[in-house]
């Protein structure tokens, strides 16, 4: 698979086959590629947290909030939410400013999922101080973002922005649509 087939394949799912699990040394594997991504000033400063059993997922999941844009849905349904989690947390004692160190990484691992065959969602929305006490993560580290990963049950169709509206939605058939801009859009020309 080229890096376009792969960028355009790894997209936010927010429905997931809950059965189906995912192995700890595979979301090892994951944090692997997220470890030998760029990182600024090369202080390396994030940690990550492994969530893949049933127990400490029901722990996660009500601490999220889902597609924000899909107003009248509260989030995946029993059954369709993710076997796992990556928790990207920045440690404090190595410095107090982690710039867009946490945004390379999980788009390292998201691409490493999709090549895995799995799918997952980057999501920032997130209850912190409840997620923090869920989990017993001690104050040294920030929570930065939550990946929820699994294998996808929901088709992600990308389409053209139209009429400005960059708003994804769904269809009658629960796709799941996605506007992006142009591509003569996005360029400036000076």
């Amino acid at each position: 698979m080229n890096i376009k087939d792969l960028i355009t394949r790894t997209r936010s799912f927010r429905r997931f086959d809950e059965q189906c699990e995912i192995e700890y040394t595979t979301l090892e594997n994951l944090i692997n590629l997220a470890r030998l991504s760029a990182s600024g000033g090369n202080k390396q400063p994030l940690k990550f947290i492994i969530c893949n059993k049933h127990e400490e997922n029901n722990k996660v999941f009500p601490t999220l909030s889902w597609a924000g844009y899909l107003t009248e849905w509260p989030g995946p349904d029993m059954g369709e939410r993710p076997s796992a989690y990556i928790i990207i947390v920045g440690d404090k004692r190595l410095t107090d400013s982690f710039g867009i160190d946490h945004g390379i990484a999980a788009q390292s691992i998201m691409l490493g999922a999709t090549e895995a065959g799995m799918g997952g969602c980057i999501i920032s929305s997130v209850k912190l101080d409840d997620l923090m006490d869920a989990m017993n993560i001690p104050d040294i580290y920030e929570i930065l973002l939550v990946l929820a990963l699994g294998k996808p049950v929901e088709k992600v169709i990308i389409d053209e922005v139209k009429d400005g509206n960059i708003k994804y939605w769904r269809d009658n058939n629960s796709n799941h649509h996605v506007p992006k801009r142009s591509l003569g859009e996005l360029i400036v020309k000076i």
